[in-house]
């Protein structure tokens, strides 16, 4: 079985390591009503996706 030659510094496994980061969702405003809201999703204030009404909001 293949063994490593020689023990991998800290820095370089590290170094690999750096590139693990969680991004950011995708915030956009909402037309309707301009609340900030995740992209591709029903708006949870106005019910609104694709400028048609999909949940209805009983206020």
């Amino acid at each position: 079985m293949a063994v490593p030659k020689r023990k991998t510094s800290k820095a370089r496994r590290d170094k690999r390591r750096a590139n693990w980061k969680a991004s950011m969702p995708g915030l956009t405003e909402c037309p309707q009503c301009g609340a900030v809201k995740l992209s591709h999703r029903v708006c949870k204030e106005c019910g609104f996706y694709n400028k048609k009404q999909v949940i209805s909001n009983e206020d």
